[in-house]
């Protein structure tokens, strides 16, 4: 009886070291962090109008005889200021959002495009449409969106460089997907929709890939550019800003 009544006691001072050692909570991974990060914003602010808010109030007006360059994008231009910062003068502004999809560029363009004031602006957007980070989205919608990117671009007279969707015969993040069709066909209709509208054409995909893929020189998960990648982007970029520079100013939308 002693005995038992000591087991019970032991277990009774126990239990709460045991409850304590449970409720802590497993320790996120940044790729845990970074979906759930994800998904609060689509519920709260789903163009992340926050994240350049600040930076965009803080910029001023483009400073005279130095045209302003906007580049909107997704994780790959994010990270071309991240891996590659001396190409991004005073006069060259960065406006990616990793994971972003055309729609959601088209809502935050106003704010991170068109109020900057630039004289040219690029858009690198399609590969997480493809993906379907918010939902399953058609060619005829990726265009669309950049449609409605480059007519808003043109009413307030910024020229427009279209850049092609980067290589990628997969995507870790949403295995099994048949990524390098969609991306031909989309590549071909930004090249020809840049043609009809005045636009700038930036290939960056035929200096990228090997084959359908990105060449592992350039970047090691299959779809980002490692610093050597953006080397190589950057006399693509350089080329195609002077084009649009040379091209007349669209006519302002009254």
């Amino acid at each position: 009886m002693l005995a038992a009544l000591a087991a019970l006691a032991a277990l009774t001072l126990a239990a709460p070291a045991i409850a304590q050692t449970t409720a802590i909570p497993a320790r996120e991974t940044d790729s845990q962090r970074w979906t759930r990060e994800w998904e609060e914003r689509l519920h709260n602010d789903f163009a992340y109008l926050a994240r350049y808010r600040a930076d965009n109030a803080r910029l001023g007006a483009p400073v005279a005889g130095q045209p302003r360059i906007v580049f909107m994008g997704d994780s790959i231009t994010e990270g071309w200021v991240g891996k590659m910062p001396q190409f991004f003068v005073p006069s060259r502004i960065g406006r990616g959002i990793s994971g972003q999809t055309t729609s959601q560029m088209l809502l935050r363009f106003r704010q991170d495009v068109i109020d900057l004031k630039p004289a040219v602006v690029q858009i690198m957007a399609g590969t997480n449409d493809i993906a379907g980070n918010t939902g399953p989205t058609t060619d005829a919608q990726v265009q669309g969106n950049i449609m409605s990117m480059v007519e808003l671009a043109q009413a307030h007279g910024i020229r427009v460089i279209l850049a092609s969707i980067p290589p990628a015969d997969h995507f870790e993040w949403k295995p099994g997907l048949p990524t390098a069709p969609r991306i031909a066909a989309l590549n071909m209709w930004l090249k020809d929709y840049a043609a009809r509208v005045g636009a700038t054409y930036a290939d960056y995909w035929s200096v990228l890939h090997v084959g359908d893929a990105l060449n592992p020189a350039y970047g090691t998960d299959g779809v980002h550019p490692n610093a050597a990648g953006y080397a190589a982007m950057a006399p693509v970029a350089d080329g195609a800003i002077r084009q649009a520079l040379a091209k007349p100013q669209p006519r302002r939308m009254r």
